[in-house]
């Protein structure tokens, strides 16, 4: 606990950066972890529009997304809103970087 309170936090496994690295390694993933960067909280209804993709599929690439810790689900009655988690917040950065490069 002490070291947690200092920023000394243990250092993540190779296993534990793999479930990350795969639940955002698909192009419907990219998309929705930038588009919730951008509007979050937002529902799958929006996702779907604003993607323009299957609702199926798109709930299925959200669904993978928080299971591997890179977004949040908070439920709103009959709709989800969906926002970046802490991790998704440091893919989202990554991302961001990346897609500039020359």
């Amino acid at each position: 606990m002490f070291g947690i309170l200092m920023g000394m936090e243990k250092a993540k496994t190779a296993k534990q950066m793999e479930r990350h690295l795969k639940g955002m390694a698909n192009h419907y993933r990219i998309e929705i972890l930038l588009l919730v960067a951008a509007r979050a909280p937002i529902s799958l209804e929006n996702i779907v529009k604003a993607i323009q993709a299957n609702e199926k599929t798109i709930g299925e690439h959200t669904r993978r997304l928080h299971r591997a810790g890179l977004i949040d689900k908070k439920y709103r009655g009959h709709f989800v809103e969906h926002s970046l988690s802490p991790y998704g917040k440091l893919f989202v950065r990554f991302l961001d970087s990346f897609r500039h490069i020359q």
